[in-house]
């Protein structure tokens, strides 16, 4: 797994299909009719998201474009006019992969009604959706402030609260937040539901946060050449993991 930090531009605009679904004029006012090289576009853009999605999982953030063209198999300049930096790219995946977490967890609060089921389940589901290889750097950016420490409201991270020995969990802002942190600060919300449910039902370790649930994704996640040998290893690993989270008695 590697999660690598990347400059995220405020300045750019993130790249959508919508764009590259744009109807051609006929020239005689009717925007309705497309040609071939729409559909051909359309293709491009996938192609271009999914290899994005498959060399960032693999190599981190910081694998070059021209990685991600090779992979899609279209020319680097198709994959800068789809998307005009790296930047926006990047944030593109990372805004997918946080909301396919957000949705996992979601489900799994809704669905489970034992708390430790339902943390499992989402950490199961996470993990073999391979989402944690591609965990965007701001949902780890989460630190302890010391009492005393002026932090506005909005920057805590919700259901953590207090952490055993004194002190607030946090997110550790980063420029820009507002716009970084929306998608992130959805996700820390319900990945806390869930850990303060099983903490309170006294099947979670005390100590056990936010940021340690979502380092468990992003750490049982490897990348391996073989998907059957990258299952099981994954599968053991949570295993493993997992056993680690439980409270054990006294």
């Amino acid at each position: 797994m590697h999660i690598q930090d990347s400059r995220w531009s405020s300045a750019s605009a993130i790249a959508t299909g919508g764009a590259v679904g744009a109807a051609v004029s006929t020239g005689r006012g009717d925007t309705s009719r497309t040609t071939p090289l729409r559909v051909d576009a359309q293709r491009n853009l996938e192609h271009v998201l999914r290899a994005a999605r498959e060399v960032f999982g693999e190599l981190g953030y910081g694998a070059p474009m021209e990685d991600v063209a090779r992979r899609a198999r279209v020319g680097v300049g198709t994959v800068y006019r789809r998307f005009p930096s790296k930047d926006v790219l990047v944030r593109r995946i990372a805004e997918e992969e946080t909301s396919r977490l957000t949705d996992q967890a979601r489900a799994a609060l809704g669905q489970e009604d034992e708390p430790w089921s339902a943390l499992s389940r989402f950490l199961r589901t996470s993990v073999a959706s391979g989402a944690g290889r591609l965990l965007p750097p701001q949902v780890l950016r989460v630190g302890v402030a010391e009492e005393g420490d002026a932090e506005p409201e909005e920057t805590r991270v919700p259901q953590q609260r207090t952490q055993p020995g004194g002190g607030e969990l946090r997110l550790v802002p980063e420029q820009p937040a507002a716009e970084d942190d929306a998608g992130a600060a959805a996700l820390l919300d319900v990945v806390g539901q869930l850990v303060e449910r099983a903490r309170a039902a006294g099947e979670l370790r005390a100590d056990v946060s936010v940021s340690d649930v979502l380092l468990v994704i992003a750490t049982a996640a490897p990348s391996l050449p073989d998907p059957a040998q990258q299952a099981a290893a994954s599968a053991r690993l949570l295993d493993i993991l997992l056993e680690g989270l439980r409270s054990r008695p006294a």
